[in-house]
């Protein structure tokens, strides 16, 4: 498996950590951040809308199992509304649709760096959730036979920045290919239907395309996934912190009992993808790692630098690398994570 240099971490990135760490370690100690109301009180908000994802494994425990709405009460209303994908949490996010989003972290950073005001409050995965992906007939075996090839993929999300960085280590550009820019979904479709010949793919849906189509993984490379990132707006960081602590808290809860629970997850995991239990099983016990720390900081920021290039050169980004920078600086919130991880 090949894997991408790591770059050193640019000195305004370090400095904005250690600011960050400093004022979590100052705010921590504000009680309208604890998790609870004060006695007597009530929450700083009477709503809260947040996504599931069937990329994110633990927004499915946390819905099902009411977590949240366990210890907000009748006091405060839970709308859940699900995410088709980054690009679309983030739509969401930055509409202030939700107030609390799931996306991979190359996603998030894409967003803030356009301005989005998105921070990172907990990481729940690191996955392998990305790879490219041919029909079961195909005799494309390796990248650099997608020269002159339609691929599929979905722009702002971790499979399509998961394409460019595959099409570079082989020594091909975006401009070497034709990237039709479709819902992930809509990518299989276009696969299975011969309007495209290599799909950027995204689980679950590509582990079901292997059973149920034969479809192959021609590309795998975890380095080139970036982490699952949990994100919130900062104005309902800033003035709701209460709420959010209480988010925090059932996601820590929920990856516990997803990491003891493999079973019930995986059935959890194809009922709500529609997918076969045996493909479901193969996204969950192979490629996806629940098993890490939910705090975001250093670990993320260094898959972040190494991504930072790829996203500065796809032009996307108006304010380019120093945007790009600035949002690795600013993005991370670790604050409710370090609370619910003591």
């Amino acid at each position: 498996m090949s894997t991408i240099t790591r770059r050193t971490i640019p000195a305004i990135i370090v400095a904005g950590l250690m600011a960050l760490t400093m004022t979590a370690c100052v705010a921590g100690e504000n009680s309208k951040n604890d998790g609870a109301p004060a006695e007597g009180s009530e929450w700083s908000t009477s709503t809260l809308s947040i996504d599931w994802a069937t990329y994110n494994p633990l927004s499915l425990v946390v819905k099902d199992q009411g977590l949240i709405e366990e210890v907000l009460g009748d006091d405060v209303d839970v709308e859940w509304l699900q995410s088709a994908g980054s690009n679309k949490a983030n739509e969401m996010l930055r509409s202030g649709t939700i107030d609390v989003g799931s996306t991979a972290g190359s996603a998030a950073l894409f967003a803030r760096a356009n301005g989005s005001p998105i921070k990172v409050i907990d990481i729940y995965s690191q996955p392998e959730w990305s790879a490219l992906v041919v029909p079961a007939d195909s005799n494309i075996t390796e990248v650099s036979q997608l020269a002159g090839t339609s691929i599929a993929a979905t722009k702002a999300t971790d499979p399509y920045f998961f394409l460019l960085q595959a099409l570079a280590e082989a020594g091909l550009s975006e401009d070497d290919v034709e990237i039709q820019n479709v819902q992930h979904a809509d990518g299989l479709s276009l696969l299975n239907g011969g309007s495209v010949q290599a799909w950027s793919g995204l689980d679950p849906i590509m582990a079901g395309a292997e059973v149920n189509s034969g479809a192959k993984l021609i590309y795998r490379n975890v380095d080139f996934n970036t982490y699952g990132f949990l994100n919130a707006t900062e104005d309902f960081i800033n003035n709701h912190g209460d709420v959010a602590q209480v988010v925090v808290d059932a996601y820590e809860k929920a990856r516990v009992w997803a990491i003891e629970n493999p079973e019930e997850l995986a059935q959890l995991f194809a009922d709500a993808a529609s997918i076969d239990l045996e493909a479901a099983k193969t996204v969950i016990n192979e490629r996806s790692n629940l098993d890490v720390s939910g705090v975001p900081g250093q670990d993320q920021v260094v898959v972040l630098e190494a991504i930072a290039p790829i996203i500065a050169d796809s032009g996307d980004v108006v304010g380019g690398r120093q945007a790009i920078d600035e949002a690795i600086a600013s993005i991370v919130h670790n604050e409710f994570a370090l609370k619910a991880t003591r």
